[in-house]
Formats: structure tokens, C-alpha cells, sequence
């Protein structure tokens, strides 16, 4: 049995980047004809010009918040915020909702999330049953997994969260091959069963997502018998990256362009340092283009021991939006940026509040190879007055001081 799903993941990584590159034109163009929103965020740019990374980079990122508020703004006359590229009927079989509340059409392609390779990865294979956990409703997460089980060739079992009685039922006596859903519903689901007296021996495998999955949890699954991995996914771009037997990181789906960038900011960041993940899914259905998902993550050196040839990041590692108030004041990471870019000399940049709430201090510590820095922090901290309104020391720091966490801003005040 093949190792891969198909052969685009065993696929020279140069070949890969110049296909993606040479679909990256076709993709610009199709969301400024077809979706509003970008002919409005993208006016002006020659779609055919983008053809290289840098070129993509050049464009404006696009994060949740703004996709709202033009969805709040437009609900009159576009629930989708003109973002979408279809409309109601048979191009759009159904319409889902996140939090906010977000609307995300659901295209027709076969396996149009991109799960199937996910799965494949998990251990998954056709003509198995999966149970399927995610909930059915409002969000897309039942439907995302459904359509690339069938994609794959499975059976699903539908069963949603909740009844945890008639979960164990539903296993013991349907006897799927694996479990998808969150970590935690699992964890219920077989101490309910070890509580009832109720054995799963079928259930082997499953493929997790939606929570944190810690290598303790993976442990504990594992000495019950069950082979959990991982995936990254959401319900604006499907697919992200997903776990393989190697446990590695998170190998890239094939069909994103995934670029890390300094939170704040839309400028991507070498290779190995955390910031702010960036996708621009090649999907014509919802064409978005340079979506910032507000999750920090980073691209992990080399290719993945199992044979995918994909780049790889080491999976989620908190959140990009770090605003936070200081003295009343919101400040957030762009500001932090516009105050650095005034600055050649500075390498990189980190604000960090201190002192206790409503009593706070706050510090910007910069990297920089400046060798004459008192001229430099006067003027960095006259800065810090015109962008944030606020008063701010400056504390002077060698390059590689500061953490690769993808912080901007440190909130370390106590909140007793």
C-alpha cells in the first residue's frame, strides 16, 4: 500500500514551488473578477506580475477581523462580504457558520476542504467506517471531514458530539475503524466505555483536531490501543498542514501558499522564526489571497522522514494578536512595526508592558547593530509618543537577544 496519498507529496520541492507559483497569477485574477472584496483590497495590481513570492509579499493581508466587518457591513446585500467567488444554488450545496458570526460558502469540487490527505496520513484507508465527532451544525467541521472521507473512499457514521452513552454504543456495535473529532470528546468517549465495561478494539486510529493535542494525551491514547495524529485546518481556507507517522512537525497541504510573517505586519520572516501564518488557498470557489489566520507558527528545516517532500511547520503556537491596553491606550503589533520601520538600524523589536494594572511601564527592546545607540533611543522613544500616544523607555539590545516566540508585545504585568 502506497506510503502518500498521491504523488504530488513526493514531488520535487522546486517542482512544486514553480507549479504553485504558475497558478498563483490565475488566482489573483479570479478573486479580483469574482469577488468584490478583493477587486477592492487588490485595485490596481496586475494579477499576471504576480508570479513570485515577493510579488505575493507586496500584497495586503487580509486577517479575520477585516473579513467580518465587511461581512457585518454587507449583510444586506452580500452575507459573504463579497469575498465569495459563488452564490446560492447548485454552485454553493451549503452555507456554514463560525463565531462572529462568519458565513463560509461550501463549493462542489470533490473533497473541496482537502481532508482526504489528512486522513490518508492518520492511517485511514477506503472501505473503512469513520466515526465522525465534529459537530454537524452551524460549523463547517462535520461537513469538512465528511466530504474527504468520501473523497477517500470511507464510510462515515455522522454522530456529531453529545450522547456519549450512545457513542460507545454506536462504536461497539458499527466497529469503525477509527475516530475523527476532538482529542478530548475521544478521552469521554473511552473512559465512558471503560466505565460501562464496554470494549472498542476497532478503534485504532483517529485523526484530531480543533484543540491543543500534547504529547501526554498522545501517549495516553496510545497505551489504549489508539494512533492519534493531527491537523490544521480551518473554515476560510480548509486544509493547512497535517501530522504523518514521522511526528515532526506538520507537513503543508498542496494546494496553499503558506508564508510566516512578523506579526503586525504582511513581511515574511526567515525560515525558523515564529510569526503569524499567512495562506492564500488555491481555491476558485473562495478565492482569498493572503489570509492571515492570526496563529503563530514557524517552518521547520528540511523535508519529513515519512517521503513528503512539502515544507513543514511545527504547528500552532499561539496567537499573532497581542493587543493589548496600556493606560487606557489599545496598542497592538502594527503600531510597534510603524514605530521600527522609521529605523534601519533596528533588527528586530519586542514592547513589553510591566508593572502592575493601571500602574504600568512600558519598554521597547530593540536588536540592533548600532554602535552609538544614545541618539538612537531618543529618537525611538519620540517615536513611540507619535504612534502610540503613550510614554515608553527603550531598552538596547545585540541581535538574537530577544526570544523566538513570535512575540510583539509582552504583556507581563500582575493582574493580583
Amino acid at each position: 500500500m502506497n506510503a502518500c496519498y498521491d504523488a504530488l507529496e513526493t514531488r520535487d520541492p522546486a517542482a512544486r514551488e514553480a507549479a504553485l507559483l504558475a497558478a498563483l497569477p490565475g488566482h489573483v485574477a479570479q478573486a479580483q473578477i469574482h469577488s468584490p472584496a478583493f477587486a477592492e483590497i487588490l485595485a490596481g495590481v496586475d494579477a499576471r506580475t504576480v508570479t513570485s513570492r515577493a510579488a505575493l509579499a507586496a500584497l495586503p493581508v487580509t486577517r479575520k477581523y477585516e473579513l467580518l466587518a465587511r461581512q457585518q457591513a454587507q449583510r444586506a446585500e452580500s452575507v459573504f462580504g463579497g469575498f465569495a467567488a459563488i452564490g446560492f444554488g447548485a454552485a454553493m450545496p451549503r452555507v456554514f457558520a463560525s463565531p462572529g458570526p462568519i458565513y463560509e460558502p461550501e463549493g462542489t469540487a470533490r473533497d473541496y476542504w482537502r481532508l482526504a490527505r489528512a486522513m490518508f496520513a492518520a492511517g485511514f484507508r477506503p472501505g473503512e467506517l469513520i466515526h465522525n465527532s465534529f459537530s454537524y451544525h452551524f460549523v463547517p467541521a462535520g461537513s469538512m471531514m465528511e466530504t474527504g472521507a468520501h473523497a477517500l473512499g470511507c464510510t462515515v457514521f455522522p454522530a456529531g458530539t453529545g450522547q456519549t452513552e450512545q457513542q460507545v454504543q454506536a462504536m461497539a456495535e458499527l466497529r469503525p475503524a477509527g475516530y475523527i473529532g476532538t482529542p478530548s470528546f475521544l478521552k469521554i468517549i473511552v473512559e465512558k466505555a471503560a466505565e460501562l465495561g464496554v470494549a472498542l478494539p476497532s478503534v485504532t486510529k483517529a485523526l484530531f483536531g480543533g484543540e491543543a493535542f500534547p504529547p501526554s494525551l498522545r501517549d495516553w491514547f496510545l497505551a489504549r490501543g489508539i494512533d492519534g495524529y493531527q491537523c490544521f485546518a480551518t473554515a476560510d481556507l480548509g486544509l493547512i498542514a497535517y501530522e504523518t507517522p514521522a511526528r515532526e512537525g506538520l507537513v503543508l497541504d498542496e494546494s496553499v501558499i503558506v508564508e510566516i510573517v512578523r506579526p503586525g505586519t504582511g513581511d515574511p520572516v526567515p525560515d525558523g522564526e515564529v510569526g503569524e501564518l499567512v495562506v492564500t488557498p488555491l481555491n476558485a470557489a473562495y478565492p482569498l489571497v493572503r489570509f492571515g489566520t492570526g496563529d503563530l507558527s514557524a517552518i521547520l528545516p528540511g523535508c519529513c522522514p515519512s517521503g513528503r517532500t512539502n515544507s513543514r511547520i511545527k504547528g500552532w503556537m499561539g496567537r499573532a494578536d497581542q493587543t493589548t491596553k496600556v493606560r487606557g491606550m489599545f496598542v497592538h503589533p502594527g503600531q510597534v512595526h510603524a514605530i521600527t520601520r522609521r529605523f534601519p538600524e533596528i533588527v528586530k523589536a519586542r514592547l513589553v508592558v510591566s508593572g502592575e494594572m493601571a500602574n504600568d511601564t512600558m519598554t521597547l527592546r530593540i536588536e540592533t547593530h548600532c554602535t552609538g545607540p544614545d541618539s538612537l533611543v531618543e529618537k525611538v522613544g519620540l517615536a513611540i509618543r507619535e504612534v502610540t500616544k503613550l510614554r515608553g523607555d527603550v531598552e538596547v539590545l545585540l541581535p538574537g537577544s530577544l526570544p523566538n516566540d513570535g512575540k510583539v508585545i509582552e504583556d507581563a504585568r500582575s493582574y493580583k
